[in-house]
């Protein structure tokens, strides 16, 4: 399995067809978080790693805060159309964080941390 986090979603027109569509890009996340509650530490401050990190995502979208650390590479980048994204069976939000799992020639998310 590998742990990845959805970076960022984009609205697309497919241009031979005209559909309307997602560019859905996921990053593979640290395993920090992770081993964080593998030491028994609280629900509670792991939340609050979690809201921490995302703030400092949203101040940064709004050049508040400039970028720091590695440049992200997208681990997967998802092309799907509207009626693709629906039978997928997810609903992908950004800094939602999934095991991504490979298995049978099947791709599966399963919501980390819950």
């Amino acid at each position: 399995m590998v742990l990845v986090r959805v970076h960022r979603i984009s609205s697309m027109r497919d241009p031979e067809t005209g559909r309307r569509g997602k560019i859905i890009e996921l990053v593979e996340e640290k395993r920090l978080a992770r081993d964080i509650k593998a030491h028994s530490l609280t629900e509670d401050s792991i939340m609050l790693h979690r809201m921490i990190l995302d703030a400092m995502t949203q101040l940064q979208n709004l050049g508040v805060l400039p970028f720091m650390g590695e440049n992200i590479k997208p681990k997967m980048t998802l092309f799907l159309s509207e009626e693709e994204y629906d039978l997928l069976g997810v609903k992908l939000e950004v800094n939602d964080v999934y095991d991504l799992e490979f298995r049978d020639g099947s791709i599966i998310f399963k919501k980390a941390y819950d």
